[in-house]
């Protein structure tokens, strides 16, 4: 099943680069690069080696023949059926690799973390790979790049603005940008060219968000449900604009007007939120638009989003729902702490009730019975002494986001043998 769905993407993503959707036949588009490379460089079978060492585990693949259950030291883990590396992470990491192979001697740059695990970003720092990171309001120096660098556009993707600073600077480009995400992109074009309002769902610092929004004409940015739920109101009933831009001022196009932006709109989302919101926000928007225009007016109103939830995000949360109903003792969440689809995952636990945990790698875990976790709803990391028994049978419950390595889930799960050897 896996390996027909990483096919399917693969196929889709070719038919989407065929067809040239990130073409420069429109304004929205990217411009032109002295070289764009959105293919890799041929180098597969020679980063193989390497990647596998680094990313894969035969503790995980152990475990992954034993059903997803193992038994260690009176400690038994329950593995999701689905979690880690997506198809579009892979791809990314693995052309990374690959540009350092192609352009030996050049300088080489990652506009951002290339995914959002530290571990792989810190293996491409160790390789000579520079990051230009992200100030507080989320400008970056891209005056830092020199004429005919190689640049890596992550997998979450960059905007329109960096793409045009890029070019000046006649940059060797590739492009690691996840196809979903491209998708996505397509959709909010297409809500331009018809004069429609682009309603994203997703965080507004979020660097596919931001990508996103870029190509979109004119955009609101709704974080959640509630949020949707308050521009509905506005929409059927109007209300004071000071009190929108209060809310929403980081969250909206230029000189957007909700009195005028807000009469024709169309969902799109960040593909890494949950699929069933979206929905939810989607359902919402309809109904809305239907009770103020009419079903006759409906179209001239509403376009529908769709489905443009990343597919590797949705079985992972569908395998983490799933994982939550059996009888398990804690949770481990195992992801970058500014990874979104992550955090997602770690919300399932804290809804259903269970103690759980949102670590980014082993060294959260002890000695002395000790983790450090990110808080929910915070961006600070939290401290917690004695939060796993000692003696008697415990399960634990393991899941790891879309851009976590096989091998660290491994060494977390060595670390938690460890206290009680």
């Amino acid at each position: 099943m896996f390996a027909a769905k990483r096919i399917f993407l693969y196929l889709m993503y070719a038919v989407c680069d065929q067809n040239k959707c990130m073409t420069n036949k429109d304004e929205s588009a990217e411009p032109p690069a002295t070289h764009y490379h959105r293919k890799g460089f041929g180098l597969k079978d020679v980063v193989e080696v390497e990647l596998k060492k680094v990313y894969e585990s035969d503790l995980i693949a152990k475990l992954r023949a034993s059903g997803n259950v193992l038994t260690v030291n009176g400690i038994t883990i329950k593995l999701a059926e689905a979690f880690g590396f997506c198809w579009g992470v892979d791809r990314a990491v693995s052309m990374a690799y690959e540009a350092r192979q192609h352009f030996p001697d050049k300088r080489i740059w990652i506009t951002n973390e290339i995914i959002h695990n530290p571990i792989v970003n810190q293996n491409l720092r160790e390789m000579g790979i520079e990051f230009l990171e992200t100030a507080a309001d989320g400008s970056k120096d891209i005056e830092r790049i020199g004429q005919g660098d190689v640049v890596i556009l992550p997998a979450f993707g960059a905007s329109i603005e960096e793409l045009k600073l890029l070019e000046e600077r006649r940059c060797e480009i590739v492009d690691t940008t996840c196809p979903w995400v491209s998708r996505v992109w397509n959709r909010v074009v297409n809500y331009d060219k018809k004069d429609f309002t682009a309603i994203l769902h997703g965080k507004p610092n979020h660097e596919e968000t931001v990508a996103t929004a870029s190509r979109a004409g004119t955009y609101l940015i709704v974080q959640n449900l509630g949020q949707a739920e308050w521009v509905c109101n506005y929409i059927l009933n109007g209300g004071k604009k000071e009190d929108f831009f209060a809310r929403f001022k980081n969250a909206v196009s230029r000189n957007f007007d909700p009195d005028t932006h807000l009469v024709k709109i169309g969902v799109a989302n960040q593909t890494t939120m949950f699929k069933g919101e979206t929905e939810q926000i989607g359902k919402l928007f309809e109904k809305t638009i239907l009770a103020k225009y009419g079903p006759a007016e409906l179209d001239q109103h509403f376009l529908s989003p769709g489905d443009t939830i990343c597919d590797a995000t949705q079985e992972r949360q569908d395998a983490m729902l799933n994982l939550v109903e059996e009888q398990l003792d804690l949770m481990l969440v195992i992801g970058g702490f500014n990874s979104s689809n992550t955090g997602h995952l770690q919300e399932i636990a804290h809804k259903r009730g269970l103690p759980s945990y949102h670590i980014d790698g082993p060294d959260c875990v002890g000695p002395g019975n000790v983790i450090r976790f990110k808080a929910d709803n915070s961006e600070q990391t939290q401290t917690r002494e004695m939060f796993f028994p000692v003696t008697g049978p415990v399960t634990v419950g393991v899941t790891s986001g879309a851009s976590t390595p096989d091998q660290v889930v491994a060494d977390v799960l060595e670390r938690l043998f460890a206290l009680r050897s």
